[in-house]
């Protein structure tokens, strides 16, 4: 399993990328889809809302189990991957590309996200 190095990651298994113009997009990791299993609904924030860095902002369902989606960072939705929503299984076959959740305008970043070399030590614990 190979985490993009580009990427920055939090605990909760999400990933963030480096911000554009100030957005930023999110997701989950392999690991976590892989955890998952065959994820068949996916329940996202709506654009405009307002997330808060380590809170609860959607959930993933799988054939396993019902797992909360937590925001990696502070800021507003800006938008929302529809073609997840409409086909949850991208979250499993493609966590780094298609099967990106979120893209969140970021105004407050934590300190504790990780590196991919970090988060990979983290996930081999």
């Amino acid at each position: 399993m190979s985490n993009p190095q580009q990427l920055r990651y939090s605990k909760e298994h999400e990933w963030l990328s480096a911000a554009e113009d100030g957005v930023s997009t999110v997701g989950i990791t392999e690991h976590a889809a892989n955890a998952l299993g065959d994820v068949v609904f996916v329940q996202l924030p709506e654009v405009g809302d307002t997330v808060t860095a380590g809170e609860s902002c959607g959930e993933l369902e799988s054939t396993k189990s019902v797992s909360e989606l937590y925001a990696p960072v502070s800021g507003e939705i800006a938008a929302v991957n529809q073609d997840v929503v409409d086909d949850p299984s991208l979250v499993n076959s493609a966590p780094f590309e298609g099967g990106w959740l979120f893209k969140v305008r970021v105004t407050d970043e934590p300190a504790d996200l990780l590196s991919a070399d970090e988060y990979t030590a983290y996930t081999a614990g």
